[in-house]
Order: C-alpha cells, then structure tokens, then sequence
C-alpha cells in the first residue's frame, strides 16, 4: 500500500529522531562546516536515516538535507527538505533543545512536514490542512495561544537586515520587556511551539525560502491558524524576509511595531 506524504514524513522524522535519541551524551566525532558551525556524527546518521526513507519511498524526488545539500534539480516540483539535528550546539553540549524536521515542498508551498522532539517523544506534524501533535500514538491538535507571553527571538547568523533590524535590540526594547518574556533556545523546535500554543511567538531574521531549519516550523505555524509573515509584516518570502510568527494577530501587530522601532526614521 502507498504511503501518503504525510505518513512519509512522519515516518522519516521518527527514524531521524530516534537516531539522536539513542546517541545523545555518547562521544561524537565533529565535522567542521565553518569557523562556527559544525555537525556531529549523530547529524550525519539521522540525516543518512531520514534519506533512506524518503527515498525508498519517494525515489524520483529530489532532497536537500542540512548536510548532504542538494539530491535531485533544484527547480524539481517535489522537494525534500531536511534538518537532521536542529540545535546542533545544544546537543553536543547535553542540552536536549533540538528538534528534526522534515518537509515536502511540492511547487511553492510545503505541503506536509514534521518536527520531531526526539526527548520529550513528541512529534509535531501537518498534512497541509490540520496541525497536530503525536505522543504515544495518539494526536491532538495543535491550538496557539499568546497566554504565555513567551517569545523566542532567533539571535543566530546570518543578518542580512543588520542595518535596520536586529533580533537581539528587541531584546533591550521597554515595550518588549513589558508585554514580553523572551526565550532563546537555539533551535527551531521553538517554531513547532507557537503552532503548539507554548510560546506566543517566534521572531527570526534571514531568507527562509526552502529553509531546512525553519519549512517545517513554518507549515506547522500556518496549518494550526498562526499569522505567519515577514518581519515587516509582509507576504513570507518576499521583499526583506525574516519570519515572524505568531499565535494571534494582536501579538503579531505588537511584534511588528516593536520590529519598526529599528528602522530608520525616514522609513
């Protein structure tokens, strides 16, 4: 019998989560990508793991995965794309915030995708239409709430909006620290928890466009019914880029105004 996409990816994130489970606080060799980003050998199995699902199941679609890069043409109509071990430097420091993440675009939209929590053995997940979480075999949908106030900002590399827009300057900004908590955990897993209704929101500079960090965050933010736009406010993926994501519209008319404060007068 065929499995849906949905199924697919449910299927891979577990594999690739189970992988980081089983070798979390074991000795792991690193592999150096840059100055100051580096995957372990636990990232290069999850990701190996994820690829053969995908792969035995969806053998003509292409793939791009966080270490591997690029299977397949990069204008292909079905695109794979996968984050093995988001949070990287929290687990080879036996912080257990990560999360693995799998996505299908088909065409311009992320049609399905999960996020795995490989240690709270949770597992975000959405068919395009519905967002739920998985524990125990057993799914509940996913609801956003602003309740907590909590808010994640993404203080990671790259910046390409440093010149009127810093994630870290909300941080200092009076009307931020009155209405908000900020929260930094370094890992996407964060964007799976607005959708989820743990944190009112997630702010994050960059071009996201078949991001392998943050596609599934992003169809699970949309799918649960968050408002899910660039940091200006605008379409995602367009103009500026950067993400803002939000459990309801008045936490993301104040996060854009706190945003605006950056820019430049004459803006």
């Amino acid at each position: 019998m065929l499995i849906t996409d949905a199924e697919l990816a449910r299927t891979a994130a577990e594999a690739g989560a189970a992988v980081v489970y089983a070798r979390y606080g074991a000795p792991l060799a690193r592999f150096q990508k840059s100055a100051n980003d580096f995957a372990t050998a636990a990232d290069i199995e999850a990701e190996n793991t994820i690829l053969d699902a995908i792969r035995a199941a969806r053998p003509e679609d292409a793939v791009t995965g966080e270490e591997s890069g690029l299977t397949g043409s990069g204008s292909a109509e079905r695109m794979w794309l996968v984050d093995p071990l988001c949070g990287t430097l929290n687990y080879a420091a036996r912080s257990m915030l990560v999360a693995v993440n799998v996505a299908l675009r088909v065409g311009s939209d992320v049609r399905v995708a999960a996020s795995a929590d490989p240690f709270a053995g949770e597992l975000f997940w959405t068919d395009g239409n519905h967002a739920y979480v998985r524990r125990d075999g057993v799914d509940e949908k996913l609801t956003p709430s602003p309740d907590s106030r909590l808010v994640d900002v993404n203080l990671d590399p790259p910046f390409p909006n440093e010149m009127s827009f810093r994630a870290v300057r909300l941080l200092a900004d009076p009307g931020f620290i009155e209405r908000f908590d900020p929260r930094v955990i370094s890992s996407t897993l964060a964007v799976a928890w607005v959708a989820a209704g743990r944190r009112a929101a997630y702010v994050t500079d960059g071009h996201l466009r078949d991001s392998v960090h943050f596609a599934s965050g992003i169809a699970l933010c949309q799918a649960a019914g968050c408002v899910v736009t660039g940091i200006h406010g605008q379409p995602l993926h367009t103009g500026a880029g950067g993400l803002i994501a939000a459990a309801d519209q008045e936490t993301h008319a104040a996060l854009l105004k706190l945003v605006g404060n950056q820019f430049p007068p004459d803006r």
